[in-house]
């Protein structure tokens, strides 16, 4: 198969998929003004990266060989569309889950591989759909009042399986081909039903996805980050959707079903850190910006927040860098990050970006919230008073200050920058997820040997 192209790519997503937003089914996302900016932002990584040849595939589909692969992968991540990023690190996380597997239960090892170059083929883009709906936090899947709010198979076929449920905040979904469908924790003897994991093409009969999404409605000027980076949410609705045996990746195995999403956790809290490392270095530029603005820049607590700032960024990349430093290596001679700095790192970034966020608004002040408009400075009456007002000195003029302004309002504090807020905090699990394992990776053996050398305790 051949990889696409943006007309490829546009033409594939009439193919009967079931998609809806603002209370009605919409018959053709590329009519519907709620998509646009995602479409664009696909198509243009299609079209940036189509090669021809039937050889031919996306950079997006390399499994790294060592760190330097790793780190390149990374690097390149960063400039990618949110659909091509997931599409990468879920795969990558389908193979480490594979390669966990692999002692126990080679026939999933072998159609996990098969389907990763299914998708490499093809020139596919997917989304992982993990989270369930879980009713009462309280209960078990078992003992849930409606056995559906955990996604579970419900009927059993010599060709396959039949599944009922619903995945939530996934995101792109709807502009996506395929749905990875995982186990959102680890599921016990009993709970048999509950331990699925497999593939489903997005129009597959019985999906259906509701979109929200974060995009600007109008005003766009005044939005200058998030009209031009916005992807719809799905809430995804499985509705007794078979799944054929080859697409089937776990299927009752509890002992399996934690495998899945530690290996999700593990690369989404990676791309995660990426991430966070490039939003604090833009936090910091803009927090300086500002306060050059205000004229506030060798103020001692102002210059004390952007040191702290500066402090944050330098220390999330060192965790990713140490992350990709210390990968390690598969039995097949794939890398896989390091759990121990990830997690740390992806904890340390999360717990740490509302304080961030914070800092840059104290810097700031009120008019993040309450600048004027464009179309107000624009206003033949109005605009030279507010450019006027807005102001501060000589190469600091009205309309400067007002952009700013609203960059940092669209980038932190409007619906983007609420997206952004709680998505840092729980893209690759919540932070307690990110503490468990990165103290099981700890080399607690080590550190404790050195406080019994200290108290004179060490037998060695």
């Amino acid at each position: 198969m051949a990889m696409m192209t943006r007309a490829g790519y546009l033409a594939s997503l009439s193919d009967g998929r079931r998609v809806f937003a603002d209370g009605e089914e919409i018959k053709d996302l590329a009519d519907h003004p709620q998509f646009a900016t995602a479409l664009e932002l696909v198509g243009e990584g299609y079209e940036r990266h189509y090669r021809p040849g039937d050889d031919a595939c996306g950079p997006y589909f390399a499994i790294p060989h060592s760190s330097a692969d790793m780190k390149g992968l990374l690097e390149t991540l960063l400039g990618w569309d949110m659909v091509t990023v997931t599409t990468s690190q879920g795969l990558l996380a389908l193979l480490t889950a594979a390669t966990r597997m692999r002692s126990a239960s080679a026939v999933y090892a072998d159609r996990i591989e098969a389907y990763f170059a299914y998708c490499r083929d093809n020139d596919l883009r997917c989304v992982q759909a993990i989270t369930d709906a879980k009713g009462n936090r309280t209960l078990p899947p078992t003992g849930q009042d409606d056995p559906d709010l955990y996604t579970r198979i419900v009927e059993r076929r010599p060709d396959g399986i039949v599944i009922r449920g619903a995945k939530l905040h996934i995101s792109s979904a709807a502009v996506s081909h395929e749905l990875v469908v995982m186990p959102t924790k680890k599921m016990k003897p009993g709970e048999e039903d509950w331990a699925v994991a497999c593939a489903i093409p997005v129009n597959a009969p019985g999906v259906r996805i509701v979109n929200t999404n974060y995009a600007p409605r109008d005003r766009v000027q005044d939005f200058p980050v998030s009209s031009l980076h916005n992807m719809p949410e799905g809430f995804i609705i499985l509705d007794d959707v078979f799944v054929p045996n080859e697409r089937v990746f776990l299927a009752g195995e509890t002992e399996h079903s934690a495998t899945f999403a530690h290996a999700l956790g593990l690369w989404e809290r990676l791309g995660g850190t990426a991430h966070l490392a490039e939003y604090g270095d833009t936090l910091v530029g803009l927090a300086q910006l500002i306060a050059e603005a205000n004229g506030t820049q060798r103020v001692s607590h102002i210059r004390e927040k952007i040191a702290e700032m500066v402090i944050y960024a330098t220390l999330v990349r060192a965790g990713l860098e140490a992350a990709i430093a210390n990968a390690e290596p598969s039995p097949e001679g794939w890398y896989f990050p390091s759990e121990l700095y990830t997690n740390a790192a992806k904890h340390y970034g999360a717990a740490e970006f509302s304080l961030m966020i914070r800092h840059l608004h104290d810097i700031g002040g009120g008019s993040i919230v309450t600048a004027p408009s464009i179309a107000d400075l624009e206003n033949e009456e109005i605009g030279p008073d507010i450019r006027k007002y807005m102001r501060t000195m000589d190469g600091i003029d009205g309309e400067y200050r007002t952009r700013l302004f609203h960059a940092i309002r669209d980038f932190t504090a409007d619906a983007y920058g609420g997206w952004q807020l709680v998505t840092m905090l729980q893209s690759g699990g919540g932070l307690f997820a990110q503490r468990l394992v990165a103290r099981k990776h700890y080399p607690m053996d080590q550190a404790k040997e050195l406080a019994l050398k200290l108290a004179g305790l060490s037998k060695g």
